[in-house]
């Protein structure tokens, strides 16, 4: 069925205890990882949605649960950090993890064409076309063995607008806010049209949207390491490789 974002603005609050409910995904997000590490598969995970959604909060549980010597966090910036003697996706080759290791996108190739689009620069054609080589991008690192998540955080306007004033407010993190967080709240509608036609090209078999409800933001953690831990159990082993040459066999302690 169609993804509409107004579906997931319920916002209802987490029932029980939310930090032994965290630490016990974090937990399982660290099994799974050792699991990916053994088994030398490669995962990418994205983390895409609207300014003050709580992507970040749940990118910071998410990579505190992990070794840091097998992911890294790419943070990928708007139009005015394009590359323009490339390819559009050629920087983001060079971001694909190794065996056994994961590479998280704070932002990925999605913003690239999604600002590109509410800004009038892409018309149909190029629209559709760019949609395309995504799809044939990730079917690519499917087929490459990779695991490939995508999280889309949504948040309601009056819930996004309450945020970005708490953060104006306060001494710190208002040094944190940009023009295109102001530009972005302008041109809220026109980017809810493009992301219900984006989520329709491109929410495939082979790497499906998956939407978070982020109007409570511990909800919104919770749903979205909970989907990551779902798609990693579905992808990976449950039982570690038979032993053989990789093992080490130590020696044999001699009788005293």
């Amino acid at each position: 069925m169609p993804i509409e974002l107004t579906d997931f603005e319920r916002g209802a609050p987490f029932p029980g205890d939310p930090a032994a409910a965290l630490s016990a995904l974090q937990a399982r997000l660290a099994r799974l990882q050792l699991a990916q590490i053994v088994h030398r598969r490669r995962s990418l995970i994205l983390f895409e949605g609207w300014t003050g959604s709580g992507k970040k909060a749940a990118l910071k549980l998410l990579a505190g649960s992990f070794d840091p010597s097998h992911v890294q966090v790419r943070s990928v910036g708007g139009l005015e950090e394009a590359d323009d003697d490339r390819h559009w996706l050629a920087p983001f080759w060079s971001g694909l993890p190794a065996a056994g290791d994961t590479t998280i996108f704070y932002h990925s190739w999605y913003r690239r064409i999604i600002e590109q689009r509410v800004s009038g620069r892409y018309d149909d054609r190029r629209w559709a076309r760019a949609c395309d080589e995504i799809n044939e991008f990730e079917a690519q690192q499917r087929d490459h063995g990779t695991i490939v998540a995508k999280l889309f955080f949504h948040v309601s306007a009056d819930q996004q607008i309450a945020r970005l004033r708490e953060r104006q407010a306060d001494p710190w993190e208002r040094h944190l806010l940009g023009e295109e967080d102001l530009v972005g709240l302008g041109e809220r509608d026109q980017t809810v049209e493009v992301l219900h036609d984006l989520f329709r090209q491109t929410d495939t078999r082979w790497a499906p949207w998956q939407v978070i409800d982020g109007n409570d933001e511990v909800a919104g953690t919770f749903a979205a390491l909970t989907a990551i831990i779902a798609q990693l159990e579905k992808a990976l082993p449950a039982e570690p490789p038979a032993e053989g040459a990789t093992v080490i066999q130590f020696p044999q302690q001699k009788a005293s």
